[in-house]
């Protein structure tokens, strides 16, 4: 038997850093060093083949006869991928025996590792011949990129995910910081704002190849110019450089080289799930994309071949395969119709979701409308109609989405001045988020429009809603006896109304707040009891959180901090389980109130901090014209006080610096709230 070569590896050198996967090169050191077989999957242009070099590179001293690299990309004939190996390792031809006998033979006694660069079109060959050589070869090991597993007994499988990319607004990330050491290298004096980068980044999911792609583009375009032409992306990123990026030089054929991989039904379904823009289940599929032409869906085999992310029982693509997908959706003739079933699937969904949100599955509904928001501005973006921006109306009133509801609510309104009941439910919706967002004339202006258009087409409930806008209006502009007033009128309307209307509990709410504004707080916590009641017999949780919020404000006006504090915990544990991200900061608000009154500024000014981090990830960087703001408002001057600048800005910092999720897990442990 010939003897490898006299080198022991054919490693390749790395021609540019390897960024980031310090995590994943230690996990595959261990997964190697305890199975004969490791596999890394994932999507198209991931770094697959080069997290595998890097690996063989480092693990050079560790096996005594060589770490072997064979680029298996170019071979299309599965019967010849024995002897491609045996190329590699410097063994001669011997047309008599088996190829797969002679590797075994070879390999029975050596110490070697084994990587075989994409195995994708040849998986069949592939996994026969490595069942024969790890069955004969005890010390062998083989490290396989694939964009789906192999299927052998004993395999490993190390899915490989896109690079971390900043969350919105932050900068730093380990895709951020690839892109960036491309583009200085490339153009030396590139001038690169963070925020853009960071954009880039977040448009091309953090895949490594598209993310080189982009930055060879800084030779003629700027960071913003990436950002404003990433709509097409395939035909942005090509490589236009003599200096090649392993075998794809577009990312259009890092992709193709998937969609070849797949049987029709898979790349027919391929196509369909393109119109879904995030995370969709069985269920979403089913309604979407059956028809006679797809009555199975072969989720499970996209996972395998890194079509789809899969978390649970529910499935997604990245942004690049979507595109890919919906460029051949196009292509069947077949995107009008898919969107538009798209489309119908939602507002189904958005209408039961409507009709159940005065009840106790609030909180699965809460869900639901978090995790669809991607789908749901998908189709809102191709709706120019009322139904489906009305019926998501617990969206931008009630789960923090202000200003995204008010962008559409106001599109939809202005495109359609005829009078009509849909149109006056987006009135109503619409005063809601404007005032929200602090636009009083607006809020007051849709909210006198609805009541009118209601009152005439005899709506009871959409004239209540109306006028508990005017009243929390009122209460803004500093009026509470106006507001007391609107507010019990609206709630005769609601009492008036053909079915019940969660307007009531909430007109309950600016009433006692009306009432406590003007020092009656006896008459206030009588409203708020009743409201509390009506709530807890449906089973409801945010308006009763409201009525929660503002007696907290009303014990604190009383001088009965303890209950002030627990009121305020009681209605920041409801938004933070529904996700009010608006709710939230409004009650952290309240309870640096609280700190404030018991002396404590250092802990009002973290809460404070912690309260802006949450105003901004509702989209609303001021409280705005929020009646329940006041708290806030007053808190920072008299924690100031107690402390000085200097502390009170560190506490601040520090409230703004850390996880909400850290926060919020201490805050609701009454043990952890005094360890700020």
């Amino acid at each position: 038997m010939a003897d490898t070569r006299i080198r022991r590896d054919n490693v390749p050198a790395e021609t540019s850093s390897l960024v980031g996967r310090a995590a994943e090169l230690d996990e595959l050191a261990v997964l190697i060093g305890h199975s004969p077989l490791v596999t890394l999957t994932g999507v198209a242009g991931v770094g697959k083949t080069r997290l595998a070099v890097r690996t063989a590179d480092r693990l050079r001293d560790s096996f005594s006869d060589g770490v072997w690299v064979v680029e298996l990309s170019a071979e299309q004939n599965g019967d010849l991928v024995g002897h491609t190996i045996a190329a590699v390792l410097g063994m001669r031809e011997q047309a008599a025996r088996p190829q797969a006998e002679v590797l075994a033979d070879f390999l029975a006694d050596k110490r070697l590792l084994l990587v075989l660069d994409t195995c994708d079109h040849l998986i069949d060959s592939c996994a026969a011949l490595l069942r024969r050589i790890l069955s004969d070869a005890p010390h062998a090991r083989v490290l396989a990129t694939s964009r789906q597993p192999l299927g052998l007994p004993g395999e490993r499988l190390m899915p490989i995910e896109p690079l971390a990319v900043p969350a919105s607004g932050g900068t730093a990330s380990e895709a951020v910081r690839l892109f960036t050491e491309r583009a200085q290298a490339l153009v030396p004096d590139v001038a690169l704002d963070p925020h853009e980068v960071a954009q880039v980044c977040r448009l091309l999911d953090g895949i490594p190849l598209a993310i080189e792609l982009a930055a060879r583009r800084l030779r003629t375009l700027s960071v913003r110019q990436l950002t404003e032409r990433l709509d097409d992306r395939f035909a942005l990123l090509v490589g236009g450089s003599r200096t090649p990026l392993g075998r794809h030089q577009t990312l259009r054929t890092a992709v193709g080289w998937s969609h070849e991989l797949c049987t029709a039904e898979e790349r027919l379904l391929w196509a369909r799930l393109s119109v879904f823009a995030g995370w969709f289940d069985v269920d979403d599929v089913r309604a979407v994309c059956a028809d006679g032409r797809l009555t199975v869906f072969p989720l499970g085999r996209l996972v395998d071949k890194s079509i789809l992310l899969a978390r649970g029982s529910r499935y997604r693509m990245l942004d690049t395969v979507r595109d890919y997908g919906r460029e051949w959706l196009c292509r069947l003739g077949e995107e009008a119709t898919l969107v538009a079933r798209h489309r119908e699937h939602y507002l189904a969904r958005a209408r039961r979701a409507e009709a159940e949100w005065y009840g106790p599955r609030q909180p699965q509904w809460a869900d639901w409308a978090h995790r669809a928001m991607p789908d749901l501005e998908a189709a809102l973006a191709c709706d120019d109609g009322f139904d489906l921006v009305t019926a998501l109306w617990f969206v931008w009133c009630c789960l923090g989405q202000v200003r995204q509801g008010r962008r559409h609510l106001d599109r939809v309104l202005d495109g359609h001045a005829d009078p009509s009941p849909v149109r006056t439910k987006a009135l109503w919706v619409c005063a809601w988020v404007a005032l929200a967002a602090g636009d009083t004339a607006a809020a007051s202006g849709r909210a006198d429009e609805a009541y009118e258009a209601a009152m005439a087409e005899g709506d009871f409930a959409a004239a209540g809603c109306a006028r508990q806008n005017a009243a929390a209006t009122a209460l803004v502009l500093g009026d509470p006896d106006e507001a007391a007033r609107l507010a019990a009128e609206a709630a005769e309307l609601f009492e008036r109304a053909v079915h019940l209307h969660i307007g009531l509990p909430l007109a309950e709410v600016t009433m006692a707040m009306a009432w406590g504004l003007r020092g009656e707080s006896g008459l206030a916590v009588g409203v708020l009891m009743r409201q509390w009641a009506r709530c807890a017999e449906r089973g409801e949780l945010w308006a009763r959180s409201y009525g929660d919020q503002v007696r907290s404000l009303v014990e604190l006006g009383r001088g009965d901090l303890d209950a002030a504090e627990a009121y305020a915990r009681t209605a920041l544990e409801v938004r933070w389980r529904l996700g009010d991200t608006l709710g939230g900061a409004l009650t952290l608000d309240q309870l640096a109130a609280t700190a404030v009154a018991r002396g404590d500024g250092g802990l009002a000014a973290f809460l404070l901090g912690a309260a802006r981090r949450m105003w901004t990830t509702s989209d609303l960087s001021e409280r705005g014209s929020c009646p329940f703001a006041i708290s806030g408002r007053q808190a920072e001057s008299r924690a100031r006080a107690l402390v000085g600048d200097e502390v009170y800005e560190r506490a601040f910092t520090r409230g703004m610096d850390t996880d909400l999720d850290v926060t919020m897990t201490r805050i609701l442990d009454i043990e952890g709230f005094d360890q700020f």
